[in-house]
């Protein structure tokens, strides 16, 4: 298996990827919800994408990845978000030039989040499930069960705390439908009970968003939606797997055992003026 390395060339592949599949996510909100005002700009190789004030997605991946960030670039993304209403955020790489974190602080910007960017190759390797079930079974979802997927991954989520639920499901029902996404479902006697979100881009695949119903946690189901996911992917020629998660999180632990790696822990910049 050829070693990968985690240095700028990765961070490009990486950054990349998230930052297609959530213009597809914003392209697929257009199309759909029209009266949103969603959108998306490149900037000097950074995807600014605008999906609402309150939406996550709502910032930058890439900047100062692909190309140096200069003061300009700044000039014309912050022109985005603002146009919109909108905070502005940036997700920025440690493979990017370090003259980014003082032109960031010099325009008032302050990090507010850390982000652990994680990978495994999917060439040549075997993908084993970390904590098998045999009650679970996993599989993506057909084009008919989108509103299904969003109403078991919002039933994982509402639990967090008041709100996300209902918030969780209307991202969802978006989600579900892009069209570079195929998101997954686990099952224990055909009954929904965990929602896993999955997209491929080139030979890349992106795995985001796993949650599981409250009766139903504690019996391996995010596990062995990660491995089906990874199956999945390298059955359709996949190099590499990617996720995101909070560092020290159960999310990036089960990551961990299921082969990833952290390539770099990632800084989220917010614009206080």
């Amino acid at each position: 298996m050829r070693q990968i390395h985690s240095d700028n060339t990765l961070s490009q592949k990486l950054e990349r990827t998230e930052a297609r599949a959530n213009a597809d996510f914003v392209e697929t909100r257009a199309r759909l919800e029209p009266e949103s005002g969603a959108a998306w700009i490149e900037v000097g190789g950074a995807y600014a994408m605008f999906d609402g004030t309150e939406s996550p997605l709502t910032q930058t991946f890439g900047l100062g990845i692909h190309e140096d960030a200069t003061a300009k670039h700044l000039d014309r993304l912050e022109a985005f978000f603002k146009g919109h209403g909108a905070p502005v955020f940036h997700e920025v790489s440690p493979m990017a030039d370090m003259s980014l974190l003082s032109l960031l602080g010099e325009r008032g910007y302050r990090p507010i989040e850390l982000t652990s960017v994680m990978y495994r190759p999917l060439q040549n390797v075997e993908i084993v499930n970390a904590m098998p079930n045999s009650e679970i079974s996993t599989r993506p979802i057909g084009e008919s069960e989108a509103d299904v997927w969003a109403q078991t991954a919002a039933r994982g989520w509402a639990t967090v705390f008041d709100g996300l639920g209902d918030f969780m499901l209307a991202l969802g029902k978006v989600a579900a439908r892009t069209e570079g996404g195929k998101p997954f479902l686990a099952e224990i006697d055909g009954e929904p009970v965990a929602a896993a979100g999955f997209g491929i881009y080139d030979d890349v695949c992106i795995l985001a968003g796993a949650s599981t119903v409250p009766e139903a946690r504690n019996k391996g189901s995010q596990n062995a939606l990660l491995a089906a996911r990874l199956h999945y992917a390298q059955e359709r020629g996949c190099a590499l797997a990617m996720m995101c998660a909070l560092p020290g999180s159960q999310s990036q632990k089960n990551a961990q055992k299921n082969g990833f790696d952290i390539a770099y822990t990632r800084i989220k910049w917010q614009l206080f003026e």
